[in-house]
């Protein structure tokens, strides 16, 4: 089986040979570089310049020289064989052979998501390093792998979110056809592959549109990466929405991604009639009716109105958001840390997350004392709890932390193991970040590589330090100096998992416990959450106790947990108890009793 997705952009090839195009609307002069010659490209109109050069194939290496003077390359190159300034490669993508056309996709209730970092997610880096982690992943209980950004980023150690070719997987971790093997493979062992892709700037090296495309940003929109991008231009704004959809559609076709995450797309700015979320779900669903593909968001502003459901129960428009309230009533309730966003938390942590638990968002229009007390979110408890993606820890919340650490270095590991049950056996979709499911030693910390350019290494490394003068564990110069330096290798090579530390206690203990979970999550409370929604509603015994009931047409689930240091008793629960805490005890009557940092789930089928 071959794929390939067709576009307006970059270089194709076809029966003639390959066709380059560029948008260049604000080029005088453009010539296409070849393997050395030139040859000149004339405006056909609206800024777009054209040619096909016959008897070329793939592995051929071009680029664009503007106005005499700057070689780029192009912007929706497929490969970048020497970095974000290189020429760019002709790729074939027909001529792998893929392996899974018997794919079918899953159902996205199955989903539990394994995000991780091809770079660090083993010794190698690379995708073919991943691709021997799979098998693992898959005996663990995870369904899905989802990979941070891949679009090609200026050096070789970057988090993905300063990519700036966004067709272009990186070359440091192996070439387009590697990461093809990596899809082909997951899918074999029935494992969805999503992917994070970043539409709301691009990043700070690397990036040569402004030299002839300047109409692809605009003034009116300011983000905290500078001109926001023009999605809503009266001249250019259906080019650059194109360059978008597009993209997305490239993945999910040519790499048959199973879905993709859109990072913070609270930062798109867009005043056009339809917003540019709204076209890039409806043109992906309208391309493939039939495929289950699973549309994800970063949205701060806690939006419910993009995730709707049909009168059957199936999206709209996007499948899911990342649900970060929850995380922040369970990362307070574990490490009793109160500062920045936390603040809007802080007052009563469990009653938070027994909302966001039930309800999906903690915050549905009430004041948010973290923005002046703007209101933030809307109504989202009639979406199923399979419209939020639920976790502890993720990418950023370790790795924006100034050291790195993860959940598991802060805090108490009995009050963790409640977290992981309360985590892996709600009915939301649950994620874990790449080591969390034996609690990897290994932090996870921020790390760039734009050498040589000195200049941007400085002001991040500074910057960064900056980031965290006012918390007072780094408010003076010496202890300053402590936060790694996110320009060395050896703050990368920090950030590596050492896979072998699983089979080490208490690691081993750690990774049998989630094993446990997830093995039970498939059989308890997958078939439940694959039956009709049917509300969901939480009650506060005490302050510091939840009692959150989900119902579904097929029946309910039922979870109550004591954060408190006094016991709580609930009472007789009806139903049947699927997991609980092994501290929980009953008494002579066969009532629960839940020690302090404890819980219980019970289901109750109909």
């Amino acid at each position: 089986m071959r794929r390939t997705h067709s576009m307006p952009f970059g270089a194709e090839i076809g029966p003639e040979g390959v066709r380059f195009a560029l948008w260049a609307p604000t080029a005088t002069r453009v010539a296409l570089v070849l393997d050395g010659p030139e040859h000149p490209l004339e405006d056909q109109g609206e800024g777009w310049r054209r040619l096909t050069v016959p008897g070329l194939g793939a592995g051929a290496r071009y680029g664009y020289r503007i106005d005499g003077d700057l070689v780029v390359p192009d912007p929706a190159s497929r490969f970048q064989p020497e970095d974000v300034s290189g020429l760019s490669e002709v790729i074939d993508p027909a001529a792998f052979a893929w392996t899974d056309g018997a794919w079918a996709g899953r159902p996205f209730e199955e989903t539990v998501i394994y995000e991780c970092h091809v770079g660090t997610a083993t010794p190698e880096g690379t995708y073919a390093a991943l691709s021997r982690k799979l098998e693992a992943l898959r005996d663990l209980g995870v369904t899905a792998i989802e990979l941070l950004p891949l679009a090609d980023f200026k050096g070789i150690r970057n988090w993905g979110y300063d990519g700036v070719l966004p067709y272009a997987p990186d070359s440091a971790y192996g070439t387009p056809d590697d990461l093809r093997r990596l899809v082909d493979r997951a899918h074999g062992l029935g494992l969805m592959v999503f992917l994070d892709v970043v539409y709301n700037h691009f990043g700070p090296a690397g990036n040569y549109l402004h030299a002839y495309a300047k109409t692809f940003f605009t003034e009116r929109h300011p983000t905290p990466w500078g001109a926001g991008i023009n999605f809503d231009g009266k001249t250019s704004g259906r080019t650059v929405r194109d360059y978008f959809v597009h993209n997305a559609l490239y993945w999910l076709e040519e790499f048959h991604i199973d879905g993709l995450r859109f990072d913070a797309v609270h930062a798109i700015q867009d005043d056009s009639e339809k917003h540019v979320l709204a076209e890039l779900a409806e043109r992906i669903r309208a391309a493939h009716p039939d495929r289950p593909i699973h549309l994800m968001l970063e949205n701060e502003a806690n939006q419910a109105r993009w995730l709707e459901r049909d009168r059957a129960g199936q999206p709209i428009l996007h499948s899911a958001q990342w649900a970060d309230d929850t995380h922040h009533g369970w990362h307070i309730l574990l490490t009793g840390e109160e500062a920045g966003y936390y603040e809007s938390f802080s007052d009563r942590p469990a009653a938070h997350l027994a909302r966001s638990l039930a309800e999906g968002f903690a915050y549905q229009g009430e004041p948010f004392k973290t923005l002046d007390d703007h209101p933030r979110g809307e109504p989202s408890g009639h979406l199923p709890p399979s419209a939020f993606i639920t976790f502890l820890q993720n990418h950023d919340q370790v790795g924006n932390r100034a050291l790195g650490e993860r959940l598991s270095h802060l805090a108490d590991p009995g009050k963790l193991a409640l977290a992981r049950a309360g985590l892996l056996l709600s009915p939301q979709i649950p994620m874990l970040w790449m080591g969390e499911e034996w609690s990897a030693s290994t932090p996870f910390l921020f790390f760039v590589d734009f050498a040589p350019d000195e200049a941007l290494n400085k002001a991040v490394r500074d910057g960064r330090r900056r980031e965290f003068k006012s918390f007072s564990a780094f408010a003076d110069e010496e202890t300053a100096k402590t936060i790694p330096d996110p320009t060395a290798e050896a703050t990368f090579r920090r950030s590596t998992l050492d896979w072998a530390e699983r089979e080490r206690s208490p690691h081993r203990e750690v990774l049998a416990d989630t094993t446990a979970l997830l093995h039970l999550r498939q059989r308890e409370i997958v078939p439940l959450t694959k039956t009709a929604w049917q509300g969901g509603r939480y009650a506060l015994p005490r302050p510091d106790v939840i009692d959150v009931t989900w119902s579904f047409a097929g029946g309910t689930l039922r979870f109550v947990a004591a954060f408190g240091s006094q016991p709580y008793e609930p009472g007789p629960l009806s139903g049947r108890i699927v997991w609980r805490s092994p501290a929980v005890s009953q008494d002579e009557d066969g009532a629960l009793i839940l020690p302090a940092w404890s819980g219980v789930f019970v289901t109750e089928v109909v």
